[in-house]
């Protein structure tokens, strides 16, 4: 019987199997984070401090790329799968699919949040949901900056914290380099996004993805919040969306230009090591 479910419901389409995951990978990440970040907040420190909303994106990171990763490559950030794009790596044609993945779990992720805090969060600010003020919440799902940052600090916060996150991707799956052991790459994600919470979360709190900051701050705005999401900040919504792509395709383009064009797969540099201890004995 359950073999008969299994072969009706099985999907064919490779793109839509791709959009499941990475809108379940997705889910799982924001889950973990957005929670980590509601119990920090309403708890009033508490249930936890900065490091644990840290940790909490750093685990929900590992865990979506053990989800997604063996379907669609888990890359869970719109930026990725641009650059994925841009770079020949990913054909156009899924790039709608990817998003559309993403964009639904992170939304869906928010949503979930919401309703496991509901009582709290309805306590804590006493049904006022603010974005800026003493009892503000909107930051819980999305991005703000820091009162003291300017849009264009802001900007650049998240342009390098994202040159970091590429930098560091490419590192742990670069082959012919010194890549990680098969088998640890989503942990070592994990902690990779854990170390750019703990070096450079403190201005904007590190979005360094689109799918993670969009779809949560338009719950917001539908949730109560009200378009005050869009407006706080100078106008920031638009900087997670763009820094990040941008970061993005510059951390790939320096990881080319100082690693890999130089660089000849292990097979081949191991065969001329090979061929120097014949020529010198």
């Amino acid at each position: 019987m359950l073999e008969k479910i299994q072969k009706v419901l099985r999907l064919r389409s490779d793109t839509v199997r791709e959009l499941l995951a990475e809108a379940l990978g997705m889910f799982i990440l924001m889950v973990f984070g957005l929670s980590s970040v509601a119990q920090v907040v309403l708890g009033r420190g508490d249930f936890g401090q900065h490091l644990s909303i840290n940790l909490g994106f750093g685990i929900g990171v590992t865990l979506g790329i053990h989800a997604a990763g063996g379907i669609s490559g888990a890359h869970l950030n719109a930026a990725i799968t641009l650059t994925h794009c841009l770079l020949g790596n990913l054909p156009w044609r899924k790039f709608p699919a990817y998003l559309i993945g993403q964009l639904l779990g992170s939304f869906t992720a928010a949503a979930t949040v919401f309703g496991l805090y509901y009582d709290a969060l309805y306590d804590y600010t006493k049904g006022n949901f603010t974005v800026t003020g003493p009892t503000a919440t909107a930051s819980i799902f999305a991005t703000y900056p820091a009162p003291y940052v300017s849009l264009l600090g802001g900007f650049f916060t998240e342009f390098m914290a994202t040159v970091m996150l590429l930098l560091g991707i490419l590192i742990i799956h670069d082959e012919k380099n010194n890549g990680a052991l098969k088998g640890t790459q989503a942990l070592l994600t994990g902690i990779l996004v854990l170390g750019i919470g703990l070096g450079m979360g403190l201005n904007t709190g590190y979005a360094i993805n689109p799918s993670r900051d969009l779809p949560p701050r338009v719950f917001t705005a539908i949730a109560g919040w009200g378009m005050d999401v869009f407006t706080a900040g100078h106008h920031w919504w638009w900087v997670p969306l763009t820094a990040p792509v941008l970061g993005s395709l510059a951390g790939v383009l320096i990881y080319k230009l100082f690693i890999d064009f130089h660089n000849q797969p292990v097979l081949e540099s191991g065969n001329e090591k090979e061929q120097a201890v014949v020529e010198s004995s």
